[in-house]
C-alpha cells in the first residue's frame, strides 16, 4: 500500500478533543485571559512610566537646589548682621539691596516648589527637624522647637535638608 492510499477511518476510533468542563477552561478562555493580563500589564506600565516622568520633572533640580541653599543661608546671615550694625545711611542701601536679592531668591524657590520647613513653636518632627541642642526653659513644653540654627527645606514635599533646631527641655 502506498502512502497516498488511505484506509477508511473508523469514527469510533478518531480521538475527539475534550469538551471544556467547569474544571478545565477552553483554549479560547486561556487566550482571552492571557490577552486581558497583557493589556493590564501594558496599562500598569504606562501608568508607572507617567508617574516616573512626573517625579523626574518634579525632582530634576534636587542637586541644584541643595547647592543653592547655602547661598540663601549666607544672604540671611548678611542681612541679619547688617541690620545689627545699621548706623550709616550707606548701610541702609546695602541692607535694602541684600533684602531685595533674598526676596527674589525666595520667590524663585517658591516657583520651583522649594519650601522652608516650619520650625520655631512647632512640635519636634524627626522627619524634617534635626535636634542640635536642648534648651532648658519654662516657656515651652519639652519637645517643642524653640530655636532654629539652620533653616530646612523641602522640594515638592520631599526633604532637601533638615532644619537644625534647638528644642525645649524641662528645667530640673
Amino acid at each position: 500500500m502506498n502512502d497516498t492510499d488511505q484506509k477508511p477511518v473508523d469514527a469510533a476510533q478518531t480521538p475527539v478533543p475534550d469538551a471544556p468542563t467547569a474544571e478545565t477552561p477552553s483554549e479560547l478562555d486561556v487566550w482571552k485571559d492571557r490577552a486581558l493580563r497583557a493589556l493590564a500589564d501594558i496599562d500598569n506600565l504606562r501608568k508607572r512610566h507617567a508617574r516616573e516622568l512626573d517625579d523626574a520633572r518634579k525632582y530634576a533640580a534636587t542637586t541644584f537646589a541643595r547647592d543653592i541653599l547655602p547661598v540663601a543661608d549666607n544672604l540671611e546671615r548678611a542681612l541679619d548682621a547688617a541690620k545689627k550694625d545699621a548706623k550709616a545711611a550707606e548701610m541702609k542701601v546695602l541692607i535694602d539691596g541684600v533684602a531685595l536679592v533674598l526676596a527674589t531668591l525666595h520667590s524663585s524657590f517658591q516657583k520651583a516648589g522649594i519650601e522652608r520647613v516650619a520650625t520655631v513653636g512647632q512640635k519636634l518632627n524627626p522627619d524634617v527637624h534635626q535636634v542640635m541642642m536642648e534648651v532648658p526653659t519654662t516657656n515651652a513644653e519639652p519637645g517643642i522647637v524653640v530655636q532654629e540654627i539652620q533653616a530646612g527645606y523641602t522640594l515638592s514635599g520631599r526633604l532637601l535638608r533638615p532644619a537644625l533646631v534647638g528644642t525645649a527641655k524641662a528645667v530640673s
